[in-house]
C-alpha cells in the first residue's frame, strides 16, 4: 500500500520526528549538553555531584526553599548541609556504584546545572537522611 502523501513541511518535520529522525545541528547541540536524540540524557559512567543532607526533613525543606528562593546551592549547603562534605556540598565525581541505590539513581538523572541555577532533585530519602541533588557534570 502507498503512503499518503501530505505535502506541508510541518507535517514532514512531525513524522521525522515520530520516527526519531532529526536534523544533526540539533543531535550536536544536544550532546554537548549531556543529552542524547530526543533530548534524554546520555549514559554516564560518572558524575560530579553536590548534595544537602538533612537528617530532618523538615530541615531538607528549608533548606530547598532558600534554592528555590535563588540562594546559590553551594551557600545553602555549607548553612544546611550535616554531612562531612562541607565544601559547599560538594562530593566531587562519583561512579556507579559507589553511591546508595537511591541517591545514584537521582543523581544519574539528573541534567547538568551550576550552583547558582541547580537543577535538583526532589528529596531522596535514603539512611542517612534526606538529600537534595544537583549534578554539575557528567562522563
Amino acid at each position: 500500500m502507498a503512503k499518503k502523501a501530505t505535502g506541508s513541511t510541518a507535517d514532514k518535520k512531525t513524522a521525522d520526528k515520530k520516527a526519531g529522525k532529526t536534523n544533526a545541528k540539533s543531535d550536536d547541540a544536544a550532546d554537548k549538553q549531556g543529552k542524547g536524540k530526543g533530548g534524554a540524557l546520555k549514559a554516564a559512567t560518572a558524575v560530579n555531584v553536590r548534595h544537602i543532607l538533612c537528617e530532618k526533613q523538615s530541615k531538607a525543606l528549608e533548606a530547598l526553599q532558600k534554592i528555590q528562593e535563588g540562594q546559590r546551592f553551594d551557600k545553602v549547603a555549607q548553612e544546611y548541609s550535616e554531612d562531612k562534605a562541607k565544601a559547599g556540598g560538594s562530593l566531587g565525581w562519583q561512579v556507579r556504584g559507589s553511591m546508595v541505590g537511591a541517591f545514584q539513581d537521582a543523581a544519574f538523572a539528573l541534567q547538568p546545572s551550576t550552583v547558582d541555577k541547580p537543577i535538583l532533585s526532589p528529596l531522596v530519602k535514603t539512611q542517612f537522611g534526606y538529600h537534595i541533588i544537583m549534578v554539575e557534570g557528567r562522563r
